[in-house]
């Protein structure tokens, strides 16, 4: 009888622990002697978090903000890819196609840079973005036809505009 209540904590303790990570159910089912999970373990990773709605920014204010999440993405293939294009288009960009970069700024790190190299088997390019100037802009940038090595460009700290 102790064996047997021994046996069924480590099974609760070594199922919480798995469920904290991302495996397939039937490695859940089998610590679970066969049965199933009740309620399922979901394996599937969801973002919840909503950009930020942002009002009444000027212009400059915009491009300002747009460089510094440009260069700052959390990731150093974004950060190069997406400096390099705001460093040449950024200060010459109407309204429109500003807002246009900011939606694209505000997907995922990864789903950019595999937009940006055309990698469409790891994430597929949604149709929102299948005709964007801008992205197709960035993907010039990402063949790196010159064969340069890409840095971060320096940041004109002198405020004026190229």
């Amino acid at each position: 009888m102790i064996a047997k209540q021994q046996q069924q904590s480590i099974l609760r303790l070594a199922s919480r622990v798995i469920s904290r990570r991302c495996f397939g159910t039937s490695s859940v089912r089998l610590l679970n002697e066969g049965k199933p999970q009740n309620p399922p373990i979901d394996t599937e990773i969801k973002l919840k978090i909503q950009p930020i709605v942002r009002t009444g920014e000027s212009i400059d204010v915009k491009r300002a903000r747009l460089l510094y999440q440009s260069r700052k993405r959390g990731i150093l293939e974004s950060d190069l890819l997406l400096s390099r294009y705001a460093d040449k288009r950024l200060n010459n960009m109407t309204m429109e196609e500003l807002d246009e970069y900011d939606k694209l700024l505000d997907e995922a790190d990864w789903d950019i840079y595999y937009w940006a190299t055309k990698n469409y088997s790891v994430t597929p390019l949604p149709d929102k973005w299948k005709d964007s100037k801008i992205l197709k802009e960035i993907q010039k940038i990402a063949e790196n036809e010159e064969k340069v090595i890409m840095r971060m460009p320096e940041l004109d700290l002198s405020g004026k505009k190229n």
